[in-house]
């Protein structure tokens, strides 16, 4: 099942009695997986709810078999238990295959009879496919959460947005996800900042962005490298002083930088070899949107200027690590060097 329908089902009350929730995506996992408590209602631990994990696991039948007293039905919650790892592609403890084994056989033949007293609900941050997996498909609901593409991530900003009636366009949602990433709950975190103060009817600006979000700083490292392939050293500096201010660690501005250019390099690779830049640079789907601005950036410089600035930065941390400069002065050093 897609998340979106999972979470129309759950909006409508359509509660299943077994679930596999797994993949990357954890703030819409939790968040479905809330929804899944509340339509259950009311829950008291070691009564009609039971939370079971990999020190526990061998429980699971005991708990599934055990009436939950008083209540009609019993939340049962097992989270990273290992049951989904793929024997042979992954190391499976023997006794996790065993207990593997001996649920699959107790569900297909009672699974008629718990449906009704039971809501099993298994939480992995990966699952490979299997009998246990096929089961749950056949009878329950299996919903891989996988990152959302940046279409998708547009859609759910711009229901929030409309929920409290306030504008944004499809071009400053863009740049809001280039800016802020793709991690959702930062995203509605800073969003709300931005619904605040545009105010009911009002609209979100780009330049509202730029005064009250939090840049994630591979977002400041385009912008510095903007500046630096368009050859304007006082923005360069500019840019990576304001890092320095904001607190952000030296250091992982330097690997931050040594990363991008890394990036950059691999796509003049992949263009000169004909290669797809996305398998290049192993993007993932909530990444798609940056394949146009490596692909814009690398225009700027040639191949040959990109080693020198990967070996330069090579250097100075190799510098820096023996004393001879600080980080700070070496980068400003390589900027203005370039520029």
């Amino acid at each position: 099942m897609k998340i979106e329908d999972l979470e129309k089902n759950l909006k409508n009350g359509n509660l299943k009695s077994l679930y596999l929730l797994y993949g990357e995506e954890k703030f819409l996992l939790e968040n479905s997986f809330k929804k899944i408590k509340s339509l259950f209602g009311e829950i008291l631990k070691g009564i009609n709810y039971v939370a079971i994990d990999d020190t526990n696991l061998a429980e699971i039948i005991s708990d599934i078999e055990t009436p939950s007293f008083g209540f009609e039905k019993k939340l049962i919650v097992a989270k990273n238990t290992g049951l989904f790892k793929k024997e042979g592609k992954k190391k499976v403890k023997k006794e996790d295959q065993s207990i593997k084994t001996k649920l699959l056989d107790y569900l297909n033949e009672n699974f008629d009879l718990i449906k009704d007293t039971v809501i099993l609900v298994f939480i992995e941050n990966e699952a490979d496919k299997c009998e246990l997996m096929q089961f749950i498909e056949k009878n329950g609901v299996v919903c891989n959460f996988e990152y959302q593409k940046a279409s998708q991530i547009q859609t759910r900003l711009k229901a929030i947005t409309n929920a409290y009636h306030v504008n944004i366009d499809v071009p400053t949602l863009s740049y809001f996800i280039e800016c802020c990433g793709t991690d959702m709950q930062e995203l509605i975190n800073e969003i709300r900042k931005l619904i605040e103060y545009a105010g009911e009817n009002g609209t979100i600006t780009k330049e509202d962005i730029d005064k009250l979000s939090i840049k994630k700083i591979e977002s400041v490292i385009f912008d510095l490298t903007d500046s630096l392939g368009k050859k304007n050293t006082k923005m360069a500096i500019e840019v990576l002083r304001n890092l320095i201010l904001a607190k952000e660690p030296v250091q992982k501005i330097l690997v931050t930088l040594y990363n991008h250019f890394k990036k950059l390099y691999f796509v003049k690779l992949a263009q000169q070899e004909k290669k797809d830049i996305v398998y290049a640079l192993d993007l993932k789907p909530n990444q798609m949107f940056l394949v146009n601005k490596y692909k814009m950036q690398a225009g700027y410089f040639k191949t040959n200027e990109i080693r020198r600035i990967l070996k330069e930065l090579t250097d100075l941390d190799y510098k820096y690590k023996v004393g001879l400069i600080d980080l700070d002065v070496g980068l400003e050093a390589i900027l203005c060097a370039y520029c």
